[in-house]
C-alpha cells in the first residue's frame, strides 16, 4: 500500500455518485471517519434512483425517487453528513448526457465546495453500470479542468474482496453484463478503510437506511454476511489510472 494519508489530512471531502446508496456502499466508513474529525463532507448524487423500484406495480418513478431521497438523507445523517447536492437527472440516462455537460455540472459544485479530496467511481464504474461510468468521466474531466489541484480517489475492490466475495457478488447480480470489476493489490491502494466495531455499526446504519434497496438483499444473504460483505472500502489514486475513452 502507498503511504496512507491520515483522515484529517484529507481536508474537505466530496463524494460524487450516480444513485442513492452508492455513497453508502463505497464510502460510508470514510465519510464517518472524516466527520468524526470535524471535516466537511459533501455528497453529490446525479439521479433519484427511480429505476430501483421494489414494487413497480404499486409505485410510480416519482414515488420511488421521493422514497429514495428520504432514505439517502437518513443514510447521510447516520454518518454525520448534512450537505447534499442533487443533480436531478433521470436514472438510467447519464450515458446519453454529453460528457462536457455533466462535467460542467460537477465543476460548478466543485467550485462551490472547494474539496481537498474527491471520491467517485473508477473508469469501469465499479459494477459496470453506465450511469456509474458516466459519473466517473464527468468527475474526472471536471477535476482535470480545475487544474488537478485536489486528490481524486476512485473506489475500488481488492484481490482479497474478490477471493472472499466474488461468488456471492455473482449470485446476487452485482455486476452488469460484460462488466470488468476493478481489482487492485494492497500496494496499489492509497488507503483502505476496514470497518469494525462502532464504525461497522455506523456503516450498517447507513446502508440499512436505504431499506428499499438493502432489506431484500440482507434478507437473502443473511444479516451477518451482509454486514461483512462491504465492510472494507478501498481507494486508488485517480491520477495514476488510465481513463476509459468516451
Amino acid at each position: 500500500m502507498q503511504s496512507c494519508p491520515t483522515i484529517p489530512s484529507l481536508g474537505t471531502v466530496m463524494g460524487v455518485w450516480a444513485h442513492p446508496d452508492d455513497e453508502a456502499y463505497l464510502s460510508a466508513g470514510l465519510m464517518a471517519l472524516a466527520r468524526r474529525h470535524g471535516q466537511r463532507v459533501a455528497v453529490v448524487t446525479a439521479t433519484g434512483g427511480e429505476l430501483g423500484n421494489p414494487q413497480p406495480h404499486r409505485w410510480s418513478p416519482v414515488d420511488v425517487a421521493a422514497l429514495r431521497h428520504g432514505e439517502l438523507l437518513a443514510s447521510l445523517d447516520a454518518v454525520g453528513v448534512s450537505e447534499h447536492h442533487h443533480l436531478g437527472m433521470a436514472d438510467g440516462s447519464l450515458a446519453g448526457v454529453p460528457v462536457a455537460v455533466g462535467a460542467a455540472r460537477i465543476g460548478r459544485i466543485m467550485h462551490e465546495v472547494r474539496p481537498d479530496t474527491i471520491v467517485t467511481f473508477g473508469p469501469e464504474g465499479m459494477t459496470g453500470h453506465p450511469d456509474h461510468i458516466a459519473v466517473s468521466r464527468w468527475t474526472t474531466l471536471a477535476w482535470h479542468a480545475s487544474g488537478r489541484r485536489t486528490r481524486l480517489w476512485y473506489a475500488t475492490l481488492t484481490d482479497g474482496f474478490h477471493q472472499e466475495w466474488r461468488e456471492l457478488s455473482d449470485r446476487i447480480g452485482v455486476w452488469m453484463d460484460g462488466a470488468q470489476p476493478p481489482r487492485h493489490a494492497p500496494d496499489e491502494l492509497v488507503t483502505e478503510i476496514v470497518c469494525t466495531g462502532a464504525l461497522l455499526d455506523t456503516k450498517q446504519s447507513a446502508l440499512r437506511a436505504h431499506a428499499s434497496q438493502t432489506d431484500p438483499i440482507a434478507a437473502q444473504v443473511g444479516e451477518d454476511t451482509f454486514s461483512r460483505w462491504w465492510a472494507r472500502e478501498a481507494f486508488v489514486d485517480g491520477a495514476a489510472i488510465e481513463p476509459v475513452a468516451a
